[in-house]
């Protein structure tokens, strides 16, 4: 006998679902990806460098950024 799903039974039901599932996955991925490329731009980064960010931002004064640049050398 046919339902009123056209005789596909419960499966009909279930599609929505399947679908949300699918969006979920595709954004988890595109966040992933997304987050990937801003863990490796940090990761690329010299220890001078650092330290150039750290006396650009006033963490250290000019004499501790001379000496740690030269114990970097």
């Amino acid at each position: 006998m046919m339902n009123q799903f056209g005789g596909h039974g419960w499966a009909m039901g279930w599609g929505w679902i399947i679908g949300i599932i699918f969006l979920i996955v595709i954004v988890w991925v595109i966040v992933r990806f997304i987050n990937q490329g801003k863990i490796d731009q940090s990761r690329s980064k010299s220890p001078l460098d650092i330290l150039k960010e750290r006396y650009a931002k006033g963490e250290i004064d000019k004499e501790e950024f001379e000496q740690r640049k030269i114990d970097l050398l």
